[in-house]
């Protein structure tokens, strides 16, 4: 074969490497001169409004609902753009001790909405629910206010009171509610307990910066009096300090072991976070609850469990908010809040709902972790002059229904989600938020319970009131073990005469529809007010469908593999193929993150 080289051929190369270099060359100059003629044209639309529209405009003005618009254009209600008020009343938050009143609220679909009441906070002790969206606010509309905007008027002296219209699903007329504001201290273990002798019951109601000092210190008490095994309790957490998520999941995986991943398009935003210390739990057999209020960090710490087959997770699908908020400081002390990376469990599934779904919303009112901000929020709020609202729309064939405690839940449908395995080979399902391994739901009403539920709503504030002083006035009366009493059928009387007093239309028929309701918030209030939110909580052990799924699977496994048989996702060939919470040391098992 002839091996001689043309002598053309070098030249010819030359020509066409000078021919793509200056394609290239011209194609940059062009964008170059694209993005200046574009800055350009805002330019002179601005001088063109301000010095010859009919009406006076402040320029100032205009730049602002530019940059506003840039913002909403990126379609993420995540990013915003944070004046320094509204900055200074975000970092406040952020440090777990503030005065107001204690709620957690997002921006979902142009209202602002309570993702849940704090613990102990006077959110909850009025009655403020998950759900409820915020159309008011001492009588000011909140139409058009930011999340921020909303936080900076609730908050304020404490002491003093607030005035608070709600719009709550399935009522077709708002409620008000009077809060008076105090100062809220995030605590993130509320209590303990030990349930049937060896089950420590861990309730994790935020991420804060003490959440993995105080979750260790708790289990450590359990561990010494006799639990063998754990349920930890993300039901309601709306998460928070993000960094605290990593190091709670550090106490249950070995060292070296994925937590989770972020993925952005900046490079010092794609990253992996890995377990620094090993386990404090060993293989105790460890079950997690979560919710529709579960969000962010609690996605993160269930979802790296579920992925490294460490823990059983029960309850219903969670919230869906795994993205990454950073703050970068702007000119004029504004800060710009914005969205620079999702996060994903070890194995690959995005913990975001898709923001075109319905089921997108973005919390406004979490902790940032140092640079990084998570769960905060934004836009529009409620026109108090709309529509009554009725019942949140099915989702993916999801149907709607109301709690014995009052909360209004979608009835889960998983189909058509996308599938992942696990590190054990046990199948997870995908598609943001983190589905539980067992789909447990709370305790329902029937139909006409939830009717009659309904109308009393519509009395919230003072049914609220009504309970609580018959709790003082049963307190007054009576000696009471808050762990263990009977409510009598008279006291539920004495209540029913209560609520007609304070105006509340109860005949005998809707008295029966609300009994279940009024006698489970009654006895809660009993409990609470005689022992606090521990003996809350024991008063409920036995009628918490979830809670007691979770005692009965502990109960009947010896193992952490009989648990997920018990379950219904057990491994797929026998014995684990890799122990939990070893370090993979591969990549992700890719899945589809919409």
């Amino acid at each position: 074969m002839d091996k001689t080289r043309s002598p053309f051929g070098p030249v010819i190369i030359l020509l066409l490497a000078l021919m793509a270099g200056g394609w290239f060359l011209q194609r940059g100059v062009a964008q170059e001169q694209n993005l200046y003629v574009q800055s350009r044209l805002l330019e002179e639309v601005v001088d063109h409004i301000s010095n010859r529209f009919v009406d006076p405009v402040d320029r100032s003005r205009l730049y602002q609902s530019a940059i506003e618009g840039v913002i909403q254009g990126l379609g993420d209600p995540n990013s915003s753009l944070l004046d320094g008020a509204a900055y200074e009343n975000f970092r406040i938050q952020t440090e777990g001790d503030y005065g107001g009143v204690g709620l957690e609220i997002v921006d979902r679909d142009d209202y602002i909405t309570v993702v849940g009441p704090l613990p102990g906070s006077p959110g909850t002790r009025a009655g403020i629910r998950a759900g409820d969206e915020i159309i008011a606010v001492d009588g000011q509309s909140t139409r058009g206010w930011s999340a921020q905007e909303a936080v900076q008027v609730l908050r304020g002296r404490p002491g003093t009171d607030t005035e608070v219209r709600i719009r709550r699903p399935g009522m077709d007329e708002p409620i008000d509610f009077t809060l008076t504001r105090e100062r809220v201290q995030l605590r993130s273990v509320p209590f303990m307990a030990l349930l049937e002798d060896d089950v420590g019951y861990l309730p994790l109601g935020v991420f804060s910066e003490t959440s993995t000092r105080e979750l260790e210190a708790a289990a450590d008490s359990l561990r010494a009096a006799g639990a063998r095994s754990f349920i930890l309790d993300l039901r309601g957490n709306p998460g928070g300090v993000l960094d605290q998520s990593i190091r709670i999941v550090d106490l249950f995986l070995e060292r070296g072991a994925t937590v989770a991943e972020t993925r952005g398009q900046a490079r010092n935003q794609t990253q992996t976070f890995r377990t620094a210390s090993g386990s404090r739990f060993g293989s105790a057999p460890v079950v997690i609850l979560v919710d529709r209020g579960s969000a962010s960090a609690s996605e993160i710490v269930s979802g790296a469990l579920q992925d490294h087959d460490r823990a059983v997770v029960v309850g219903t699908p969670t919230f869906g908010k795994g993205s990454v908020q950073t703050l970068f400081s702007l000119s004029g002390g504004n800060v710009l809040k914005l969205t620079t990376a999702r996060w994903y469990t070890p194995r690959g599934r995005s913990i975001e709902t898709p923001l075109e779904s319905p089921e997108s919303p973005a919390h406004a009112a979490a902790a940032p972790d140092e640079e990084e901000a998570a769960d905060e929020a934004a836009p529009e709020a409620a026109d108090e002059a709309a529509e009554p609202l009725s019942p949140p729309p099915a989702t993916n064939g999801a149907r709607l229904a109301l709690t014995v405690d009052g909360q209004f839940i979608q009835i889960p449908d998983t189909t058509g989600r996308p599938q992942v395995t696990s590190y054990g080979g046990r199948t997870l399902l995908g598609g943001g938020g983190i589905v539980p391994d067992l789909i447990v739901l709370p305790d329902t009403l029937d139909l006409s319970e939830q009717d009659a539920v309904r109308r009393l709503f519509r009395h919230a504030g003072g049914v609220n009131t009504a309970i609580f002083n018959q709790a003082v006035e049963f307190l007054q009366r009576n000696e009471v073990d808050p762990g263990n009493f009977d409510l009598p059928a008279s006291e539920m009387d004495r209540l029913a005469e209560r609520l007609r007093e304070a105006g509340v239309e109860l005949d005998e028929e809707a008295f029966r529809g609300v009994y279940r309701f009024l006698s489970r918030e009654l006895a809660g209030e009993i409990a609470s007010q005689a022992g606090g939110e521990r003996a809350r909580f024991l008063s409920r052990v036995e009628g918490d469908l979830p809670l007691q799924r979770a005692l009965e699977l502990l109960r009947e496994a010896g193992s952490l593999e009989d648990l997920f048989v018990l379950a219904g996702r057990p491994f797929p060939m026998g014995p684990v193929g890799m122990a939990p919470g070893v370090s993979d040391g591969g990549p992700p098992s890719p899945v589809d993150p919409s």
